[in-house]
């Protein structure tokens, strides 16, 4: 599991589970991502991180969706127990 609240969607480790804290994206990409259901308190899957290690595949609301690693550190989460 995640030890620390400070970190990023895009170092969890594939099977792990975490909470969306916030957004600290801006503009279009952090509307895409509120679009798409990624909010604060919204769970989140690591699924599979492709054979390059960009992209990752994550469940969102139970919806598979695939997030750049740039993207991805743009979301704070933290571990859930």
């Amino acid at each position: 599991m995640i030890a620390s609240m400070n970190r990023t969607l895009n170092t969890v480790e594939i099977g792990n589970i975490v909470q969306v804290e916030e957004l600290t994206l801006s503009g279009s990409m952090r509307r895409r991502l509120q679009d798409i259901g990624i909010i604060q308190g919204t769970r989140v899957e690591c699924l599979q991180k492709s054979p390059s290690g960009d992209p990752t595949a994550y469940l969102v609301r139970g919806t598979v969706i695939a997030l750049r690693a740039e993207d991805a550190a743009g979301i704070a989460v933290r571990a859930v127990s």
